[in-house]
């Protein structure tokens, strides 16, 4: 039988391979259709946004011995970050994808078709908020205190670090939101990569089933999960949005996405027919 840390590595792996990998059905689809129609700007805006975040609050516990010191004063029984290597390539993968992402509604740089829906002064209202947010606490810490943040039991860096980890968190729970209402209001999800959504539940899938499987082999202790609810809540949030674009995709909108299939191999027959014809044109007439 596996060990429980062959089982615990297993499934890091598997995850962050998930996550990792569904960042690529939807620029390939974007790629292969030369359309971002179908799908809002708002999500690969506001996702950048939120894995830039991720990025410095990862870098920060990595690689900050400043923050890394205050860190282990506030917790003094695990005085080491649980951040690693792979948590750092991971954020810096996700932030390149998803700046990839938004540059395809970008007309000079890929020349897509695209569909009549910007951002949104939400999105851009909470991208703003956000970092006024981040502004106005590094203000605060340098500024604002006698000691300059440097003193971990007061409001130090380290609260900015995690000013800024709030960000992505935030962001997860809302940065789907356009995209289920975009295609509730087109009852479609033509051009919507349903393969980036599997792939991320997979991923949130097996993020709860490790949580369970840890608290099961330290003896039935939930801690991991009473001990803090709000991040096992919000864990959650990514696999609820996956499950309605699901339904959304293979139930709910079905009929829109085959009638869209039939035209796009309608489509492709009529052009073979007619290069068809012209290749057999063009031999009739060298044979004459």
């Amino acid at each position: 039988m596996p060990s429980p840390e062959a089982i615990h590595l297993a499934q890091i792996t598997s995850r962050t391979t998930s996550w990792s990998l569904s960042f690529y059905p939807q620029p390939l689809l974007n790629l292969h259709r030369r359309s971002t129609s179908g799908t809002t700007p708002a999500f690969p805006f506001i996702n950048t946004l939120g894995f830039i975040s991720y990025f410095v609050s990862t870098l920060a516990f990595y690689a900050s011995p400043l923050i890394r010191a205050q860190y282990a004063v506030r917790n003094p029984q695990a005085p080491v970050p649980t951040v690693r290597t792979n948590d750092l390539v991971f954020t810096i993968h996700a932030v390149v994808l998803s700046c990839v992402g938004w540059s395809m509604f970008a007309p000079r740089i890929w020349g897509f078709s695209q569909g009549k829906q910007g951002v949104g002064r939400t999105m851009w209202g909470v991208a703003v908020g956000c970092i006024l947010a981040i502004v106005l606490v590094i203000v605060f810490v340098g500024l604002g205190q006698r000691d300059h943040g440097y003193d971990a039991e007061g409001w130090a860096w380290i609260d900015v670090v995690y000013g800024v980890s709030y960000i992505k968190l935030l962001i997860t729970v809302i940065k789907y939101i356009p995209q289920v209402y975009t295609n509730y209001v087109c009852q479609s999800t033509v051009g919507w990569s349903i393969g980036q959504i599997l792939l991320d539940l997979v991923g949130g899938v097996l993020s709860v089933v490790q949580l369970v499987i840890d608290s099961l082999l330290q003896g039935g202790d939930w801690s991991g999960v009473t001990g803090n609810p709000v991040k096992f809540a919000l864990g959650n949030v990514t696999v609820v949005f996956d499950v309605i674009f699901v339904l959304q995709h293979y139930v709910w909108y079905r009929k829109a996405r085959m009638e869209a299939k039939g035209k796009e191999l309608e489509s492709g027959e009529e052009e073979g027919i007619g290069e068809r014809s012209r290749l057999l044109g063009r031999r009739h007439a060298d044979e004459r």
